[in-house]
């Protein structure tokens, strides 16, 4: 007998419009105390920067938050993006975190800059030497860092250098490689690490990239298999309709960025409602449309066991887009609540067997 699915969420801790930074983050805390109710896997803070829409800028402040406020669910980066920070750095931020929530720290670690190159300088401005070139060599830093012994460095005139990430780690956060691309699953399978496949990005390369992972994977002492995740944007309301709607807000926003307009902070449904975009921008609305998951919960759910199906995939994570209302508090986003609600309805709570 199959194990059941298990559903995860990333959340970019998005700001509508009436909405400050405050109002946000307590938005997406409410949000990571449904799904650790709820019954979901893991909770996820991805990273990005200098964005009037996005305020999921520093993972780790995030997750500890979260990890506040919650009992059972696991927390982690969707990911840190590791070009943007000293190994040593993130594995010190990392190892306290699982220090203070033992068993319930994940590290996914990207090698994209999570925003442009004027923000990739000024993270960058310290004068540490992470790029991507240097990606993979980091990715091996970070886990050794992390690990209970400790790394042991050379030195010049020193025959050796003792590092730790924290001083008696008792375990240490589960690490996931994320990516996009078939460099990021290759390296993923060469390193013996979980993989987490964007497929929210474009839909696109999803079967390839997952092959070349599980064809190529090494086994590893933590991770003799090989374990796939997949991202996927979702809205779930009680009708299609309701689900179009809400999904709207996001929609916009993706399309303008796709097309290179000025950012703003994301709209209502009312006001996405009554905003005339460019034919670029429509088209660009209706293919992401086509690959996202906007329904009704049966159908939504249907379309999630579907998808992990196809790809093989052992868990899914839902990037939760409904948008606001105006009505709404302006500390809670009720309708990305309620896709988290309706979905575990339908995939989480057990259907009871008849007498």
């Amino acid at each position: 007998m199959s194990e059941p699915l298990r559903l995860s969420v990333l959340d970019l801790v998005p700001v509508r419009v009436g909405q400050n930074s405050a109002d946000a983050i307590a938005a997406s805390l409410a949000l990571a105390q449904s799904a650790d109710r709820l019954g979901y896997t893991r909770y996820w803070f991805a990273e990005h920067h200098n964005m009037p829409s996005v305020a999921s800028t520093t993972p780790p402040v995030l997750i500890a938050l979260a990890a506040g406020r919650t009992e059972r669910i696991s927390l982690g980066s969707g990911g840190v993006m590791l070009p943007n920070h000293s190994p040593f750095v993130i594995a010190e931020q990392f190892a306290a975190l699982e220090a203070a929530a033992p068993g319930r720290i994940d590290l996914g670690i990207g090698r994209a800059p999570g925003s442009d190159p004027v923000i990739s300088a000024l993270l960058r401005s310290s004068g540490h030497t992470s790029d991507v070139d240097t990606f993979p060599q980091h990715v091996h830093d970070v886990l050794a860092l992390m690990d209970a012994d400790g790394a042991s460095l050379s030195l010049r005139g020193a025959a050796s250098y003792t590092v730790k990430a924290t001083p008696a780690a008792s375990s240490v956060p589960e690490v996931w490689l994320l990516g996009s691309s078939d460099y990021s699953a290759q390296l993923a399978a060469a390193t013996g690490l979980p993989y987490v496949f964007a497929h929210h990005f474009s839909g696109e390369g999803t079967l390839n990239a997952l092959k070349l992972y599980r064809d190529g994977y090494q086994p590893s002492a933590r991770h003799p298999e090989p374990r796939t995740l997949i991202t996927v944007n979702t809205v779930v309301a009680d009708s299609r309709e309701e689900a179009e709607a809400l999904a709207l807000p996001q929609l916009q926003q993706m399309a303008r960025l796709r097309t290179g307009a000025p950012m703003l902070m994301t709209p209502t449904v009312e006001q996405a409602l009554a905003t005339t975009m460019t034919p670029a921008q429509d088209e660009m609305v209706e293919i992401m449309r086509s690959k996202w998951i906007i329904d009704g919960p049966g159908a939504a759910a249907g379309r999630i066991g579907d998808l992990a199906s196809r790809y093989g995939a052992d868990e899914v994570m839902v990037v939760p887009g409904a948008g606001g209302r105006e009505a709404d508090a302006i500390d809670r986003f009720p309708a990305r609540e309620r896709t988290l609600d309706l979905l575990a309805s339908q995939i989480l709570t057990p259907t009871p067997t008849p007498a």
